[in-house]
């Protein structure tokens, strides 16, 4: 299904394929032999989403850009079933593998594996050719890639990223109700979206 959000609806290159089933949403631009498979999201909310040529998005992965944080996804990039890429960078022919989350600010160099359940940290930058193992977080830039069980770790550098400010626009003193509040008149806009007629 392809809908124009915030005034703006997907562009695709013929020789593309969107399932039926997957959802485009606003400004969303897929290349040239790019795959979208069935119970994809991708999904333009206020920042552009780019799908590279051949690249493929499998099935109910969710690709979402934001303001600031548009997600450009590169060529020749696999995004695995299930993983959530929000507002990161993923450079030429990297490996997204089911499960991986990718958070704002994030990039993953040219030819990088996130792999199964592995964590991007927001504002981490992973260089060309970095693996992050089964279940691993990476954090930081340059990223250090450390092993779910080393918490205090994580939490060290992870503190100083910002999450807070990187996702939400606010600092650690808003509390979750006002929070929430905004995030709910935020995504008050899809009450406008429109359906794309679609002519292929």
């Amino acid at each position: 299904m392809l809908v124009r959000h915030r005034g703006l609806e997907p562009s695709i290159d013929p020789s593309a394929y969107v399932a039926p089933s997957a959802a485009v949403v606003g400004d969303v631009r897929i290349a040239a032999g790019a795959r979208i498979l069935h119970g994809a999201v991708l999904t333009a909310e206020d920042g552009v989403v780019v799908i590279g040529e051949d690249t493929v998005v499998m099935e109910n992965a969710l690709v979402r850009g934001r303001r600031g944080h548009p997600a450009e996804i590169g060529s020749a990039v696999m995004i695995g079933p299930h993983a959530h890429v929000n507002g990161s960078t993923i450079e030429d022919e990297a490996f997204i593998a089911t499960g991986a989350s990718l958070f704002p600010g994030s990039t993953i160099g040219a030819g990088a594996e996130v792999r199964i359940n592995g964590v991007v940290q927001v504002n981490t930058v992973l260089a060309p050719g970095t693996v992050v193992p089964i279940g691993w977080v990476a954090v930081g830039d340059p990223a250090t890639i450390l092993s779910p069980d080393r918490h205090e770790e994580i939490w060290a550098i992870q503190r100083e990223l910002n999450f807070g400010a990187t996702v939400y626009g606010v600092g650690r003193d808003v509390p979750m109700r006002e929070l929430m509040r905004r995030q709910s008149d935020f995504y008050g806009a899809h009450r406008d979206d429109e359906p794309v007629n679609e002519t292929r």
